[in-house]
């Protein structure tokens, strides 16, 4: 088993302005003159905060990267006697995308890749080990259109596509694994689309993919006119920071998918996902959560931010008018760990013209992970 007890850093990175509804935590806090209920509340709900760690170099990357906040958080375990301590910083990003869906399809992603370039750097500075990107991250989540283009265009080779070559210098630059999720093409299987997380190594290679298990067919995710189950598996990848998988986006729903990464091994597995809300908000603070404590292993839940609007009205024979927007991506990235405690979720929403980006990094301290489990 990979020894691990946590330390977690827990940075978000963000433009926001929007009178709605931004966190739970703030309604607490904004409610609750009493601090000690305030504390109560949030040990009860969401097990004992982690807590939060401030930085001469997290002030000084807020300063680089205009329109930002940056915090970190730690989950402490007992330092043990014999047992070496080992030390893991895990991020996670979650972005809106940057232009009009009715850009073309190459001024869309290098805009998405000049956007993350910054924060990417920003997880190098401060020494991530191992970064995730949120589901498709390139693009815009246009599978609720049922467009065969120009949507597919956006498609892949997982091992030498523009997003491999996008990453790749980046994660040998910083010896940093990396995880993608793109959709992909697979040029091998007669050009057969998928949804796909790849992973690059810290020396900036292919070290391997793993596919969404579980597609929805509910509402507006029409996924499966693009693409259909996995037949991969539940696939862990060894690294020299640890045991990862990742369970992509609806994959989170299943608990028994979750349980075949921990089978395999898994120490991290992270959830890179697009959801929207008024249809899964209130399980999202929940699932990843859940999982953490039931498997034994930590939980990176990413979501992506923001509000798409496609030229095109669609429908998806559910009898709802046509219409031209997914929904509005509720963010809320969180990181949990195997005793049930979680990381703040900040930020839930943003105004449709205004971006927000959440950038997580969880830092471990080794020992062993199921230490965590004692409550």
């Amino acid at each position: 088993n990979a020894e691990y007890m946590g330390l977690f850093c827990l940075y978000f990175i963000q433009m926001s302005g929007s009178e709605q509804l931004e966190c739970l935590e703030d309604i607490f806090d904004k409610s609750l003159e009493n601090e000690f209920h305030r504390n109560e509340i949030s040990r009860i709900l969401y097990g004992n905060k982690p807590p939060k760690i401030d930085s001469y170099i997290i002030e000084e990357l807020v300063k680089e990267i205009p329109n930002t906040d940056i915090q970190s958080y730690s989950i402490p375990a007992i330092l043990e006697q014999l047992r070496p301590t080992r030390k893991v910083k895990i991020g996670a990003i979650q972005n809106s995308i940057c232009l009009s869906t009715s850009a073309s399809i190459l001024q869309q992603r290098q805009a998405i890749y000049n956007k993350l370039v910054p924060l990417i750097d920003s997880a190098g500075k401060l020494d991530v080990n191992i970064l995730c990107l949120q589901e498709c991250f390139d693009m815009p989540f246009a599978f609720c259109t049922r467009e065969k283009f120009p949507w597919l265009e956006f498609a892949e080779d997982a091992e030498n596509g523009p997003s491999f070559q996008f990453l790749s210098p980046l994660a040998k630059k910083y010896a940093m694994i990396i995880v993608a999720p793109i959709l992909e093409r697979d040029s091998r299987a007669q050009d057969t689309i998928w949804n796909t997380a790849v992973v690059i190594d810290e020396s900036g290679k292919f070290l391997g993919k793993s596919r969404k298990n579980h597609i929805p067919r509910v509402g507006d995710f029409n996924e499966s006119t693009y693409y259909m189950e996995s037949e991969m598996g539940h696939p862990v990848f060894e690294t020299k920071f640890g045991k990862i998988a990742v369970n992509i986006c609806y994959g989170r729903h299943h608990p028994l998918n979750w349980m075949l990464y921990g089978v395999n091994g898994a120490d991290i597995v992270f959830n890179p996902s697009a959801t929207v809300d008024g249809l899964s908000e209130a399980l999202w603070p929940i699932e990843a959560r859940n999982a953490a404590i039931a498997n034994a292993y930590f939980t990176v839940a990413i979501n992506r931010v923001g509000s798409e609007e496609f030229t095109n009205e669609f429908t998806s024979g559910d009898g709802k008018p046509a219409h031209r927007s997914f929904g509005h991506f509720y963010g809320s990235s969180y990181i949990a760990a195997p005793n049930g405690c979680r990381t703040p979720v900040t930020s839930s929403f943003a105004l449709l013209k205004r971006t927000q980006t959440n950038y997580l990094s969880r830092k471990i301290i080794g020992k062993n992970k199921r230490q965590s489990l004692s409550h």
